[in-house]
């Protein structure tokens, strides 16, 4: 009989795919990062418990292209500064990915809020444009020329906050407690410039960025980077104190509660 190929995969097969994940080359990315000061009700207004606001209400939105061997990606984020057991780090709002084989890990095993979208970052010259969109609307647009070479960083490990969860199959809460993640990513760069320029946020009713405001950019850079991540569960959450927020994971919160239909595919 021809093998079935929703069959299960044999433990050989299921190592081998291991191994072969644990060996990835660097793969480089290249990518405009803005941050801004905003608003700090706004910011400390879109931090689940337990995250708590920094210091300075900071935003950052990061657009980059991927240099994947025939399968060229889209990769971006918007995200807030915030606050969790004394280390400082940063909560995605809103992950736009261009390929769906770029949600399905990053949602699945770590909470991140990845949704399909348009992610562009174009230079022609010194001058730089880098887009998010999904619905047909650029909902953060960084606009700017190069300003000249920035000195590399030294190599960085950086520290974002997720939230994991699964809502629960009657529509009342989760099926289990949520899990508040830390990812840690090593960083490095091999090209890093300053741009000159500015951050337009433009309203969308899916991806309403907007409503954390430029006050002052404090950073504009284009680079290029090669980065790797782990997660590990820094603790469970209260569902009761999550609930109010996970309507950020999703275009259409009520989504969750339809369910399909008796008898659908």
């Amino acid at each position: 009989m021809a093998r079935v190929r929703y069959g299960a995969r044999t433990e050989a097969e299921i190592s081998a795919a291991r191994a072969s994940s644990s060996r990835l080359p660097d793969i480089w990315s290249t990518g405009v990062v803005a941050v801004w000061e905003s608003d700090p009700d706004a910011v400390a207004a879109v931090l689940p418990p337990p995250l708590k606001p920094t210091e300075r209400p900071l935003v950052r939105a990061s657009i980059s292209k991927v240099d994947l061997s025939g399968y060229p990606l889209g990769a971006g984020s918007v995200a807030v500064a915030a606050l969790h057991d004394g280390r400082e780090g940063w909560y995605p709002l809103v992950m736009p990915m261009t390929h769906e084989r770029a949600l399905i890990g990053g949602r699945e095993v770590f909470g991140e809020p990845k949704k399909l979208g348009e992610v562009g970052v174009e230079r022609d010259g010194l001058v730089v444009r880098a887009v998010l969109a999904r619905h047909g609307i650029a909902f953060v647009e960084v606009r700017g020329a190069v300003d000249g070479p920035l000195p590399l960083p030294e190599p960085a490990q950086k520290l974002d906050f997720y939230f994991k969860f699964l809502p629960a199959v009657d529509g009342q809460g989760f099926d289990a407690d949520p899990v508040l993640v830390h990812c840690t990513r090593n960083e490095k760069f091999r090209k890093l410039e300053k741009l000159t320029g500015d951050v337009v946020l433009r309203e969308s009713m899916y991806d309403p960025v907007a409503d954390l405001p430029v006050r002052r950019v404090v950073e504009l850079t284009i680079g290029e980077k090669t980065s790797d991540q782990k997660g590990r569960v820094a603790e469970r959450v209260s569902a009761q104190a999550l609930l109010p927020y996970i309507h950020q994971r999703y275009d259409d919160p009520q989504q969750i509660l339809d369910g399909p239909p008796a008898g659908s595919a």
